[in-house]
This record gives structure tokens, C-alpha cells and sequence, in this order.
């Protein structure tokens, strides 16, 4: 045998379309869309010409912040078409594509923003937004398709979710949903009026601790079983959630810090919400060996139990007294899209488990 029959071969990748990579790309596309017209005031009648952002002059005072936001903000966005656009189009031709439409959405964008009322279009974001969809591509094409669903992380995909797309989306927006302030560590589900309507608590007093731990506690079991429900019965369901959690916890400290300054990261880190942890924590341990239909039961307990409780419960005074010294800043528009995430994640995950009732009863 000769020395050159010996030497490895040039792994090549499947020309396989990735879907996922398409999905996210659309999502983010929608989110580039909330984050610049919120608050969606449209003024079609205030006059000023669809074009006219092209022909005007440039703003008199330019930020190093504006402008390294939005060269930030597309950055994912080209990176994510390179891979979209495998296999039918790869490498330059690929980034020919990404420019290309994240330069579309752009002005599309600096279009629709003529007629918001609180937006000032501009060509200088036009370019920082073209230019921050060239790095993303050129991130992306080096890496190549065996990067996003390639061995390493499609197969820690495949040993935990299976073809369970959907769960595993779920999986990813939890984190996001506890980042807007909550009354409650972990409380999902927070309506306010709407449904359960207005209750006066008078003089009675409630012992928040208690409240807390019982609401952070009831809220994670919840999650976590209804997560595991759709993961393999192999994978190592309790690490991973565990995982979940500590993503969770490093997330909302990051943010508290940015949004109430870093003296008071770990403010939101109560009595309550530390014994809610650990009781949920080890509960979850003995649970996650409960046939399918069980566990299923119990999230659904959990999780309509904790609602309640939030949406009638009076509010920790602390948290309102809290909430006066927040001062959004530049993050109002993020903030509010993160307060919709933590209001349509509860849904969506009860939505999933309700189509999925059958399969539950059905395995053991």
C-alpha cells in the first residue's frame, strides 16, 4: 500500500439544504423589523416623500453608538443567509446574495421609517447597515456549512431533541423570557388584568419569601418538565435543564446590571427565588423518572397553578419600589420586545404540549 493511500480524505459536505438556518434567518429579518418601527406610529400623511432619506443630508451629529449599532445589528443577519443559501448558491456568490438582501431590508426599513413619528431615516444607517451584512458573510463563509449543522453541533442537536424542532426553540427563547422584569424570579405567564381582572388584597398581608419560593419553584419544575418532554429519553435531561437554569441566571444578571447598573446585578436574586431554585431543582430530579403522560400532567399543573398565583397575588412592594429607579435608556425598544417574549412563551410552549397530548400517552 502506498504512503498516499494512507492519508486521510477531504471530508465533504452534503449538498442538503438547512432549513434551520433559513428559519432563523426570517426570524431575524422579523426582528430587525420590530426592533427598528416600534412603536409602529405610522404618519402616511405627514408629507415627507418615501425616498426622501436618499437625497438628504446627512445628520449633524454622528455617534460612535449609532453607528456600531447598526453595523452590529446585521452582522447575524449576513452570517445567517451564507448558510441559507446552501446549497444552490456557496462561498462568494453566497455573499453576493446576503449583501444583497440585507441592503434590501435596510431600505426597506429606512423607507418605513419616514413615516414613523418617532424614526429619522438616514443613508449613513443605509450603509452601516450594508456594511454590517458583509462582515457577517465573510464570518460565515471561512466556516463553511459543516459549522451550523455539522458534527459537532448537529449531533449534541440530534442527542438531545431529536427532529423536535420546536421544543428546541422553545429551549432557546426561555432565557430571553425572564429577562424583562418579573415581580416573581422565574414567573411566566404574567397577563395582568386582562383575564383575571383587578383584586384588592386591602391590608393583608402576605409573606413574599414564601410567595416567591413557592412561585419560582412551581414556574421552574413546570418548564423543565415540559421541555424534557420533548427530548430524547437518553439524553441527560437533568444537566441539560440545569444548564438551562444557569443560562438563565447569567443572562438576567448581565442585563440587570446594564439596566439598573452593576451594583444591583443580582438584586432580583431574593430569599424566595434562591429557595424556589434548589426545592424545584431537587424535585426535578425524582420527576424527570415519571412516565410521559405523568409528567405531562404535572407541567400542566405547575405551570396553570403559577399563572394564577401571578396574576392574583399582590405584587412584591419591593419590585414596584424597584421599578421606580428603572431608567430604560436605549434599551426601551429591546425591553419591550423581550416583555412580549415573556408574555407569548407560556402559550406557545402550552399550544405544543396540547398537540403533542397523544404522543405523551402513548409512550412510556
Amino acid at each position: 500500500m502506498h504512503v498516499k493511500d494512507q492519508r486521510p480524505r477531504k471530508h465533504v459536505w452534503p449538498l442538503q439544504a438547512m432549513p434551520l438556518a433559513r428559519a432563523m434567518s426570517l426570524a431575524y429579518a422579523l426582528l430587525i423589523l420590530y426592533v427598528s418601527l416600534n412603536p409602529f406610529d405610522f404618519d402616511f400623511q405627514n408629507g415627507i416623500a418615501a425616498w426622501a432619506w436618499v437625497d438628504a443630508p446627512l445628520p449633524r451629529f454622528i455617534t460612535l453608538f449609532d453607528v456600531s449599532v447598526n453595523i452590529l445589528a446585521y452582522i447575524p443577519f449576513g452570517f445567517l443567509l451564507v448558510f441559507a443559501a446552501y446549497p444552490r448558491w456557496r462561498n462568494f456568490v453566497a455573499l453576493g446574495l446576503a449583501i444583497s438582501l440585507s441592503a434590501l431590508l435596510a431600505f426597506s426599513v429606512e423607507t418605513l421609517q419616514s413615516w414613523v413619528l418617532t424614526r429619522i431615516p438616514s443613508l449613513m444607517d443605509w450603509w452601516a447597515n450594508i456594511f454590517g451584512g458583509l462582515l457577517g458573510g465573510l464570518l460565515a463563509i471561512p466556516l463553511g456549512p459543516e459549522w451550523l449543522s455539522g458534527t459537532a453541533i448537529r449531533r449534541r442537536f440530534d442527542q438531545w431533541f431529536g427532529l423536535n424542532w420546536a421544543v428546541c426553540a422553545l429551549f432557546l427563547l426561555f432565557p430571553w423570557s425572564q429577562i424583562y422584569p418579573q415581580s416573581s424570579w422565574l414567573g411566566v405567564g404574567v397577563w395582568g388584568h386582562v383575564i383575571f381582572g383587578s383584586i384588592d388584597w386591602g391590608t393583608t398581608v402576605v409573606n413574599q419569601v414564601f410567595q416567591e419560593t413557592l412561585i419560582t419553584g412551581f414556574c421552574w419544575l413546570g418548564v423543565a418538565l415540559l421541555l424534557s418532554l420533548g427530548m430524547r429519553a437518553k439524553a441527560p435531561q437533568w444537566q441539560i435543564l440545569n444548564g438551562l437554569l444557569g443560562l438563565t441566571v447569567v443572562l438576567k444578571t448581565l442585563f440587570t446590571a446594564l439596566q439598573f447598573g452593576w451594583e444591583f446585578s443580582f438584586i432580583w436574586l431574593t430569599a424566595g427565588a434562591f429557595w424556589g431554585m434548589l426545592a424545584a431543582g431537587i424535585a426535578l430530579y425524582w420527576a424527570l423518572r415519571f412516565q410521559q403522560k405523568t409528567k405531562c400532567l404535572l407541567a400542566l399543573f405547575c405551570l396553570v397553578s403559577v399563572t394564577v398565583a401571578i396574576n392574583i397575588m399582590p405584587d412584591n412592594p419591593y419590585f414596584i419600589l424597584m421599578l421606580r429607579h428603572w431608567h430604560q435608556g436605549r434599551l426601551l425598544h429591546f425591553n419591550e420586545l423581550m416583555q412580549w417574549v415573556s408574555v407569548i412563551w407560556l402559550p406557545l410552549a402550552l399550544i405544543w404540549m396540547i398537540c403533542n397530548v397523544t404522543d405523551f400517552q402513548s409512550k412510556h
